[in-house]
């Protein structure tokens, strides 16, 4: 008689969320925490971006961007700050990082979190066909009142491959910019209700 291998473990639920955090401010949280619950996530990867391939300014120090990171997200319970991209030396691709999660933890479901605006220009990315590949894409998307029912739909990528899969993160309407808080922290303005208090207490300390 064949014995019954039983049912099938699950596979953990690994979440990639990625960016400059320059600085990481309350919306960041606000995503962090909606997309480890909305996802079902058993790991939430925070990862300050190292040399970003696609902006055409210049990041602050990537150690006061990852010391900042770990006090937004420290207290995030799922949530770990990945420093992977900052010590890679080169520019940081996004397809790097998911080949390397893939091996670091094999048989686990990456969920990749990016902005509506991040998913429009997923064409433009290194690789961008193989990340459709290895993670969801995890749209997190802002509701704008000003443009009901305006909210971007990934089928519409041009040379989607088979197989592509996407989610949905549901998150409040906030109106923060890491590019405002460091124009109002430069003219010396106060930026402790835009940023969690202990990143507020970096910024002060450390200009």
């Amino acid at each position: 008689m064949a014995l019954s291998s039983g049912p099938k473990a699950t596979p953990r639920r690994i979440g990639v969320f990625g960016g400059a955090f320059d600085p990481p401010h309350n919306a960041h949280v606000a995503l962090a925490r909606s997309a480890l619950e909305q996802l079902a996530l058993d790991e939430l990867r925070v990862i300050p971006t190292g040399q970003a391939w696609h902006k055409a300014r210049a990041l602050s120090a990537a150690e006061d961007r990852l010391a900042m990171a770990r006090l937004a997200f420290g207290e995030l319970p799922g949530a770990v700050v990945d420093d992977r991209e900052i010590r890679r030396s080169g520019p940081s691709y996004t397809l790097d990082t998911l080949r390397e999660l893939q091996k670091d933890h094999p048989g686990a479901q990456l969920l990749l979190i990016l902005g509506a605006d991040q998913v429009a220009a997923l064409p433009s990315w290194h690789g961008w066909q193989e990340i459709l590949g290895l993670a969801i894409v995890s749209l997190a998307q802002r509701p704008d009142p000003a443009k009901p029912g305006a909210e971007f739909d990934p089928a519409t990528l041009p040379n989607l491959p088979a197989g592509a899969r996407f989610a949905r993160i549901e998150l409040p309407a906030m109106d923060l910019s890491a590019t405002g808080i460091r124009s109002q922290a430069g003219r010396g303005k106060d930026v402790s209700l835009l940023v969690p208090p202990a990143v507020a207490r970096y910024i002060d300390l450390h200009h």
